[in-house]
């Protein structure tokens, strides 16, 4: 080797040693600023074609989809009151053909198709997750402005989520199939319900089933190894599967609203055994060490060796600002601008070629919360 091509070497490495730790910093611009382009890109598609895309694949996130939109329109109509007539108009829309749809489809418009392989134990079938989101969806249009055109539908939901949460057994989203997610879900949505209907007194009427659901998810549905809340589990509180990406973040997000010291315990529990930190760059994957399960429709596919899950990393984006881990938040942007591909079109709008539409919602929600949770509380 002559003199010359070892020093060109040298010099690669050390350029390398300088120039790569620095890299996040060419991806790390704030956060926040990518909530509006990312709206303004879900508004753009108001005929619904990216969902309809997406929902070929899994019609439980079209409902989702449109969950994390309306919540990220909610959180911007609470914190710029000149765009709250914009942002209201759209959550109504919204609203107007999700409660069509279920109401010509049912539940299982929303549920994937092997929720007819077995019976629902409420008849007529009631399902946990489409119960929970639009109960919450609902609840953050009148935590913004009340309207009675939205109150019967919505306590009608609300009362639907008591009762199952309120029952002898677990509330199933699927045939003998229950999430710790729905279930986190439908505790936010009766708070909110509590915080516009309630009494404000700390003994608003679903306070106590609020209180009962926290204690027994404690008691019956953690890790005896992780600490952390398990996935899914039978009627019977039997795990069927441990803690996972796609599930925990979320439930972070929500136990938030209902129990803050549980909120932090959960995010501390899995950003330590999911998280994951390199050069400035942020990801998460779906499995504890150790406890890696068959991928699926809910963890996505998942990157081996470096065990990225990109949909266990945009949920922890929700997780993360919602305890206002702010590093962590930094962190997980740059790794978005980075690998996701974002594409801006001549308006600014936003989207990224790596996601699809839940994903860019599940971004633009995660990178608008606060003001709903402030007022809910």
């Amino acid at each position: 080797m002559t003199i010359t091509v070892l020093r060109a070497l040298v010099a690669i490495v050390v350029a390398a040693a300088l120039w790569l730790p620095a890299l996040h910093l060419f991806y790390g611009r704030s956060p926040r600023e990518l909530a509006g382009p990312l709206v303004a890109a879900q508004l753009a598609d108001d005929g619904g074609a990216e969902r309809a895309r997406m929902r070929r694949t899994n019609p439980e996130w079209d409902l989702m989809g449109r969950l994390f939109l309306v919540g990220a329109l909610a959180n911007r109509a609470l914190a710029d009151t000149s765009a709250r007539a914009t942002h209201l108009a759209a959550i109504d829309r919204l609203l107007d053909e999700t409660l069509a749809d279920d109401a010509r489809g049912g539940p299982f418009v929303f549920l994937l198709p092997y929720a007819h392989a077995g019976s629902f134990a409420a008849n007529p079938p009631r399902s946990l997750f489409v119960d929970s989101e639009l109960a919450l969806m609902i609840g953050l249009r009148r935590l913004i402005a009340d309207d009675a055109r939205w109150q019967a539908a919505h306590r009608e939901r609300v009362e639907r989520v008591s009762k199952a949460l309120g029952g002898a057994a677990w509330a199933e989203s699927y045939p003998d199939e229950c999430w710790t997610f729905d279930h986190a879900v439908a505790l936010a949505a009766l708070r909110i319900a509590d915080r516009v209907d309630g009494r404000g007194d700390g003994r608003d009427a679903h306070a106590a089933v609020i209180a009962a659901t926290l204690a027994r998810m404690k008691r019956e549905l953690v890790d005896g190894t992780t600490g952390l809340l398990v996935s899914s589990f039978g009627r019977d509180g039997r795990a069927r599967d441990g803690a996972e990406g796609s599930t925990i973040w979320m439930t972070i997000h929500c136990l938030a609203l209902v129990d803050a010291p549980l909120a932090r315990d959960q995010y501390a529990r899995a950003k330590a055994a999911l998280g994951h930190r390199f050069l400035g760059f942020g990801w998460a994957g779906e499995w504890p060490a150790g406890k890696r399960d068959a991928v699926d429709i809910d963890s996505g596919p998942v990157i081996p060796l470096l065990d990225v899950s990109p949909g266990s990393s945009g949920l922890m984006f929700l997780a993360a600002a919602t305890v206002g881990d702010d590093e962590t938040l930094r962190a997980l942007t740059a790794t978005l601008e980075l690998a996701a591909f974002p594409m801006r079109d001549r308006d600014g709008r936003l989207r990224f070629a790596a996601s699809n539409q839940v994903g860019d919602a599940a971004i633009a929600y995660a990178l608008s919360v606060g003001p709903a949770w402030e007022r809910a509380r």
